[in-house]
């Protein structure tokens, strides 16, 4: 087949689902030499990740305008400028970024990570909730199938966007095996320095920093933590600034413990097996999440970590980690407490963390999309350009 993969989201989004979308398509194309892929991309952004993988049977195409400009023309404008007209006749397109452009009866795939805008409303800007509103659903409705990060936004997909069970398939994220415990005591200590916490322990956050991630609830655990136990350690959050983020600053701005909570901002990939090695534990206490990335990485470099019970995380963590209700603030500052202070605990968790991470591999995951393109694709009438 010849395949179209729209990899906008792997060029201009540095983390998160950019990051997801490149792991995954770099392992369909170490596992596949059959089928030929095009990754097609709208006009890179200024910090865009130009990180493309390379072999004979991928090729590339750069649109010659900006993904906002796409997005207008496509789903605000609702232009029917089909996609196929950039990519020539493909077999089958996917969108792995929740929305589908027009296309001319070509068999399609869209990736959901999630269905936070329809879960949780407040979370997002109105202009945004509005957009996907109309956007995700319409797309949903147009795609030939539908591909969930988990078991639970597959579900949401079914329930909330009315998608047959049949016509959905659960592909996890992984863990690249860069990912592994960091011990050299000067790179732990360079980033400690990097950090601004060269003389205490720190306790780590990794995402986003917006509303859905309940920081405001972590800041009050945190606090609960320094007031009960007289714990040493910093709590770090690394992130950019998301929307809606003033209530999370201003929270940070009241704490009594704003000393010892830090905003590095965003770290390279590069240097996340070496954050998540010096730190004594992360924690997700996020109300939603499509995923949960950041757990696998850490479990997988060696650190307990504490996660909310919410959504798709006890799919990642499963009995790896303590899992707390998000909005049980004390239950969250005694369990992460109980982590940072219980040595045997934390090698009970730090093994089984370990053992968690390893059953997640893009690999596996590659496997199970390139299983997918095979089943939509298996009418497919367009041959091999």
């Amino acid at each position: 087949m010849r395949i179209a993969v729209d990899y906008t989201a792997a060029v201009n989004q540095t983390a998160g689902i950019g990051r997801f979308v490149r792991s995954l398509i770099k392992g369909v194309v170490d596992i596949d030499q059959r089928n030929q892929y095009l990754l097609f991309h709208a006009r890179p952004n200024e910090d865009a990740v130009l990180d493309f993988p390379t072999a004979s049977n991928v090729s590339r195409r750069q649109l010659p305008i900006s993904e906002r400009l796409l997005t207008i023309l496509w789903h605000r404008a609702n232009l029917p400028l089909p996609v196929d007209v950039f990519t020539g006749a493909v077999d089958l397109f996917h969108s792995p970024d929740f929305v589908l452009p027009p296309l001319r009866g070509t068999k399609s795939i869209l990736t959901v990570h999630d269905l936070a805008f329809l879960l949780f409303p407040e979370c997002a800007h109105e202009a945004l909730r509005e957009y996907l509103l109309r956007v995700v659903p319409r797309s949903a409705r147009r795609a030939s199938f539908i591909v969930a990060d988990s078991e639970n936004t597959a579900n949401d997909v079914i329930c909330l966007l009315g998608v047959p069970p049949e016509q959905v398939a659960v592909v996890p994220g992984g863990v690249d095996p860069r990912f592994q415990p960091v011990t050299d005591p000067e790179r732990l200590r360079v980033m400690r320095r990097l950090l601004g916490v060269e003389t205490a322990p720190y306790v780590l956050f990794v995402g986003v920093i917006e509303p859905r991630k309940n920081l405001q609830g972590l800041i009050q655990a945190f606090e609960l933590i320094k007031k009960r136990h007289r714990l040493p350690h910093k709590l770090v959050v690394v992130g950019r600034k998301g929307w809606l983020s003033d209530d999370i600053y201003e929270k940070y701005e009241q704490s009594q413990v704003r000393q010892d909570i830090v905003f590095p901002g965003f770290i390279p990939d590069e240097d996340l097996p070496t954050l998540y090695s010096a730190a004594s534990a992360l924690v997700m206490p996020s109300f939603y999440e499509g995923f949960g990335l950041p757990l696998l990485e850490a479990m997988a470099c060696g650190t307990p970590v504490v996660a909310s019970n919410a959504a798709s995380l006890p799919e990642v963590v499963g009995d790896a980690a303590p899992q707390v209700d998000p909005n049980d603030i004390d239950a969250l500052a005694e369990a992460l407490a109980q982590v940072l202070t219980d040595d045997t605990l934390r090698a009970v968790n730090r093994a089984r963390g370990l053992e968690r991470a390893a059953q997640f591999t893009w690999q596996a995951a590659a496997q199970k999309l390139l299983d997918v393109y095979e089943r939509v694709g298996a009418d497919a009438k367009v041959g091999v350009a």
